[in-house]
């Protein structure tokens, strides 16, 4: 400590006068910066004393406004909510009403929905059942048809089949009496069918025995060669069919000159005249006539009519006997009706007058009524008023008596 306070004492001997007043100098200098910087700072605390005085008041200022403005803020909000509430109790009920009404047009429109998805669904079960039944009828026909692909694979009941189906047509065309089935001829010949003609003319042979195996194979054929071939014996088989019909059906004097081959099918009938025309010009050669069960109904419906002009001019004279009849019967009504007709103007014209007495009678009541009598305006006694009531009763009497007398 001693030598340290020695070594401080040397030191300040060595610093030399200059720099000992250099040195007081600087530290009245220091002195005088610290006195202006401390009274600066005074300056600046006073100033911001100032200025946090003023905000104070500009804040107390602003929180009085803040203060007024949130009452009337307050105010407002409370205004609003109690519009709000008065809105929403409206808009509630106005919600509740709607409500209200949707369900009830939901419920209505529910039912009615309902109600015509069951209509729907009872006509759809209808319509199912309809399908059934057309299923079931279906599956029936599709039985028959099995049924007729095994008649017709057989010969025997092929031929049966479209005998049956011509004596069909000419059964339901003609009355009894007017054809024959499987009748001998005198050649010993059995035709399907023969069909008696008016005025005495030989009867109209009908042939049903179409040969279908040849079509059978045409239609079978796999190759153009095999069609070819079937085609070729169907074309021959026609032809000898053609020829024994021709042989056995057709008789003078005793058969038409001209025989009926029945097709049983409208397509094969087509097909035959567009595939096949020099068979069937070899038919028309041979008298031969190829039709069709369309083209054999309408031949039935001619010789129908035919027969039957024949019956109507057999009965012409009964038939003119009749009319005579009946003529003399129409003259005798268009007589009682013209007498009926003048009683009943006779009757219409005694009708006319009761009517224009009966009026004459209510205009005179009338005029009786309101005392308006024709000689003044004198009041007569009570018995000279019932001496007319009397005189119309009489006339009315009158008026009866002659209608009754005329009629």
């Amino acid at each position: 400590m001693t030598v340290a306070s020695e070594s401080l004492s040397a030191s300040v001997a060595s610093i030399s006068p200059a720099m000992l007043a250099l040195a007081g100098g600087v530290l009245a200098a220091l002195i005088l910066l610290v006195i202006v910087l401390f009274l600066r700072a005074a300056g600046l605390r006073r100033e911001q004393a100032e200025e946090a005085d003023l905000r104070a008041r500009e804040s107390a200022m602003r929180m009085a406004e803040l203060l007024k403005i949130q009452a009337e803020m307050q105010g407002r909000i409370t205004a609003m909510a109690e519009v709000f509430g008065a809105r929403q109790s409206e808009l509630n009920q106005a919600i509740n009403q709607r409500l209200d009404g949707m369900s009830q047009r939901m419920s209505s429109t529910i039912t009615e929905q309902t109600k015509s998805t069951h209509e729907n669904l009872q006509r759809l079960q209808e319509r199912l059942a309809v399908i059934d039944a057309a299923q079931n009828n279906i599956q029936t026909l599709a039985k028959d048809v099995v049924g007729l692909q095994a008649i017709l694979s057989n010969k025997q009941t092929r031929g049966a089949f479209g005998q049956s189906r011509m004596e069909t047509i000419v059964a339901d065309g003609l009355p009894m009496g007017a054809y024959a089935f499987q009748q001998t001829l005198s050649n010993g010949s059995r035709p399907d069918c023969t069909i008696r003609m008016p005025n005495g003319a030989p009867p109209l042979v009908i042939d049903a025995k179409f040969p279908l195996e040849a079509w059978n194979a045409i239609r079978d054929a796999c190759s153009p060669e095999a069609a070819k071939l079937a085609g070729q014996q169907f074309r021959r088989d026609m032809e000898i069919h053609i020829r024994d019909i021709a042989e056995k059906y057709l008789i003078q004097g005793e058969t038409q000159d001209t025989a009926f081959l029945f097709v049983p099918s409208e397509s094969i009938f087509a097909e035959l005249h567009e595939n096949f025309e020099p068979v069937v010009q070899k038919a028309h050669r041979a008298r031969i006539v190829i039709v069709s069960p369309s083209l054999l109904m309408l031949s039935i419906q001619v010789i129908q009519a035919v027969l039957k002009d024949q019956r109507m001019r057999a009965q012409a004279h009964l038939i003119q006997g009749e009319v005579a009849l009946l003529m003399d019967d129409l003259g005798r009504l268009d007589e009682r009706v013209r007498k009926l007709q003048g009683h009943f103007a006779m009757a219409q014209k005694d009708i006319d007058m009761v009517v224009t007495s009966a009026d004459k009678l209510t205009r005179r009541g009338a005029k009786i009524e309101a005392l308006e009598f024709e000689a003044g305006g004198d009041v007569r006694p009570a018995r000279d008023e019932e001496t007319p009531a009397k005189s119309v009763e009489s006339r009315t009497g009158l008026l009866k008596l002659r209608v009754v007398d005329e009629e």
